[in-house]
């Protein structure tokens, strides 16, 4: 435990260094292209206000149209000619690789991540920042296990606290990372074994970025609380609109990336087709451009209208998927919270127009729907509430967040947005080794055992010339040996009677009990774990199930190996659906 407290620390450190260097980066390029160069000035949150124009460049329409073709051509000759996996969301191919790579990732990928996700967002395409800086983490903590040749158990518990490390930094939300890292694997579980690892790193890194960067969080708000029970159905309807609006999202994206697999282009042109039809999109929505997250606390203050907020949610779908869905490199869960805070924000608007005494605070539901939002596409309703909380320090929020988020997350219960996502452990092959003791140790011979199926048994004074008699008629290849009182006194696996089966000379000399093996049998009580056991190491597919009465053996019937085998199958299918 201590060596992987030291080592989740030291994962927590490098990620978070490697947060540093990628936001100083990201912002110093988005700082040139579009304020210098396009003369777009873009409204930053105000706790990451980095590089600030003292008086920003003119403005000029054709350049930002173009802008984010340019971006989507750098980021595709980076990508498909060093890491081709590296295309995309970021949270998938971590999800990949912990599912079913045993925890691995190149070396190279968080690199040619981080550096073609700065390409597409610097340039104004729209994708998130924490794809690239998780799979940074993740990889680092991949690469570290690796070097210390971890089994791969312990090699994907580090991914994730790899992954934990780099969100917690870059939303400056330790909790919500951890929890977000443990919980995004899944649908309808999380990985507990990681929860500590992933808090440890999280907290480290967390704790760097903001010595540098201050522990002012991301948004500047006023002080949300709830107060009025009423203002549940408001917050309820919200729910209810995040339900066809995550559908929508997913679908878009979707369609936009079959789309672009089908077309003819070079793979390394597709993504700068994308940015082209950004670039034109955010001339009308300039919303549509970045992370936005300038934008979200515009509209938790009160400074956008309806109108605006609707367009912004609309715009964010189409511009990720087309940013993103075209091979181009970036985060697919910020995006996810842009278009909910959206959503919020126009349900508040239009319920204090309606109910002016209870919604008093429209800009809480921009935070609410952010985490309403998110839970319903990635499927993380703790994990988007605490990130929520943290970036906003908005705690008295935390009925509605809770509330909204089950509800969205409840009604579109079907697949997320992340395709690598599976429902629960059962269905992971992670965990396939693990479940196959836990599922048997939970099952009992007594759940498997079929009392009414015929078998044979043999007489511990039946001559070998009826032996040779039964064992012709049935079907069986393990006989079980009984006394004149029914009682287990052995076995008769055929293996042992099979090279001397048409010795003549034998047939009146030899009795079933001189060539029976000691018994073996199994239990009503006994978990099918052992009953597996018992099968391995006897070699034989077929072993009496008794009834112990006063120590003495009362044969019952005959399990077979099959059977068990069928039974862990069908457990597993019905937990996995379940």
């Amino acid at each position: 435990m201590l060596r992987r407290l030291l080592l989740s620390a030291v994962v927590g450190l490098v990620s978070g260094l490697g947060a540093l260097v990628f936001l100083l980066c990201l912002e110093w390029a988005s700082f040139w292209c579009l304020e210098t160069l396009a003369g777009a000035r873009l409204p930053t949150p105000s706790g990451e206000r980095i590089f600030v124009a003292a008086s920003p460049g003119v403005y000029r329409p054709w350049v930002l149209a173009f802008l984010p073709a340019l971006g989507g051509l750098v980021c595709g000759l980076i990508v498909y000619t060093l890491a081709p996996e590296a295309a995309g969301g970021g949270i998938d191919p971590m999800i990949d690789a912990f599912h079913n790579r045993g925890g691995r990732i190149r070396k190279r990928v968080p690199y040619v991540k981080g550096l073609a996700t700065i390409a597409i967002l610097g340039t104004g395409g729209s994708a998130g920042r924490e794809g690239p800086i998780a799979q940074i983490g993740a990889g680092f903590g991949s690469w570290l296990a690796g070097l210390l040749r971890l089994p791969d158990s312990e090699r994907r518990v580090f991914l994730l606290a790899g992954c934990a490390a780099g969100i917690g930094a870059i939303f400056r939300a330790p909790l919500g990372a951890a929890i977000t890292s443990i919980e995004v694997l899944y649908r309808e579980d999380y990985e507990s074994e990681a929860i500590i690892p992933c808090v440890i790193s999280a907290v480290i890194a967390y704790s760097l970025f903001t010595f540098f960067f201050g522990f002012t969080p991301i948004f500047t708000l006023p002080r949300f609380t709830f107060g009025d029970p009423r203002e549940l159905l408001a917050y309820g309807a919200l729910g209810l609109v995040c339900w066809p609006a995550a559908t929508l999202y997913q679908h878009a994206f979707a369609r936009t990336r079959d789309y672009f697999v089908g077309l003819s282009l070079p793979l390394y042109l597709r993504p700068m087709l994308g940015g082209l039809a950004v670039g034109v999109l955010a001339l009308v929505v300039p919303q549509a451009l970045g992370a936005g997250w300038g934008w979200l606390e515009q509209a938790a203050t009160g400074q956008l209208s309806l109108t605006v907020m609707l367009l912004a949610a609309g715009a964010k779908i189409l511009a990720t998927s087309l940013s993103v869905g075209s091979g181009g490199s970036g985060g697919l869960f910020g995006p996810t919270l842009f278009i909910g805070g959206m959503l919020g924000g126009a349900v508040g608007w239009v319920g204090q127009a309606l109910w002016p005494e209870v919604v008093t605070q429209p800009g809480a539901y921009v935070l609410v729907g952010m985490a309403a939002y998110c839970a319903a596409v990635v499927k993380n309703p703790l994990g988007a509430m605490f990130l929520v909380v943290e970036m906003s320090q908005s705690h008295g929020l935390l009925p509605p967040l809770m509330l909204v988020s089950v509800i969205a997350m409840l009604l579109n219960r079907g697949p997320g947005l992340f395709q690598r996502q599976v429902r629960n452990k059962f269905a992971s092959p992670a965990h396939r080794d693990e479940l196959t003791v836990d599922v048997l140790r939970e099952m009992t011979v007594a759940q498997v055992f079929k009392p009414d199926q015929a078998f044979v048994e043999l007489r511990a004074d039946t001559r070998f010339a009826e032996l040779r008699s039964v064992i012709a008629a049935s079907r069986q290849y393990v006989f079980p040996v009984v006394d004149r009182d029914q009682r287990l006194i052995g076995v008769l696996p055929l293996k042992n009677v099979r090279n001397v089966m048409f010795e003549d000379s034998l047939a009146d000399l030899v009795v079933v009990g001189e060539l029976a093996a000691p018994p073996l049998s199994l239990t009503l009580d006994q978990d099918l774990n052992h009953a597996l056991v018992t099968f391995l190491q006897s070699g034989y597919n077929q072993v009496p199930v008794v009834r112990d009465e006063g120590g003495e053996q009362r044969l019952l019937g005959m399990l077979s190996h099959e059977d068990v085998i069928a039974a862990y199958h069908a457990e597993v299918s019905r937990r996995a659906q379940t």
